[in-house]
């Protein structure tokens, strides 16, 4: 009973300190935290295609500075859900090279004359070239190896 009440009262003091660290950090830092363990790799962080100075916010309107930006739709394919759905509307780009892409980053590519919206979660070169591996979030399997030749845009940011 004794040892019992030892354990919890380590977790409870663990439990403590770590809730505390993580409340005066979101208090002193402006930055969205999410309380998610895991997202914080490099690998799994979709490139900084914006910066904070391409951004102007005003009390009635926010203006994003992106050369050659278009706007895109989404088909209901439930591929990407949550990340993606039919009301979401995205910015978009056509990349100048491979080396812009980067793990998280989602593409816009082509196969069989039909557009696939996915999320880059591997990266790599062979024979052929520089080569994307794609996954929908919502799927278990990924697409294979995706080529550069064959990517028509990069999702810069996403407005629901």
């Amino acid at each position: 009973m004794v040892k019992l009440i030892i354990v919890l009262v380590l977790m409870l003091v663990f439990l403590t300190g770590f809730l505390s660290n993580y409340a005066v950090n979101s208090a002193y830092i402006d930055t969205e935290k999410p309380f998610l363990i895991g997202f914080t790799d490099n690998k799994t962080q979709p490139g900084n295609w914006l910066n904070e100075k391409d951004i102007k916010i005003y009390e009635d309107k926010v203006v994003i500075y992106v050369d050659n930006a278009m706007l895109s739709r989404y088909g209901n394919t439930g591929s990407m859900i949550p990340t993606l759905g039919e009301y979401t509307t995205g910015i978009k780009i056509k990349p100048e090279n491979s080396e812009q892409i980067n793990i998280g980053d989602i593409i816009t590519y082509e196969k069989d004359n039909m557009l696939i919206v996915h999320r880059v979660v591997d990266k790599g070169e062979d024979s052929k070239g520089v080569y994307f591996v794609t996954k929908g979030d919502n799927n278990s399997e990924t697409d294979g190896k995706v080529y550069f030749k064959d990517v028509r845009y990069v999702t810069l940011g996403l407005i629901y």
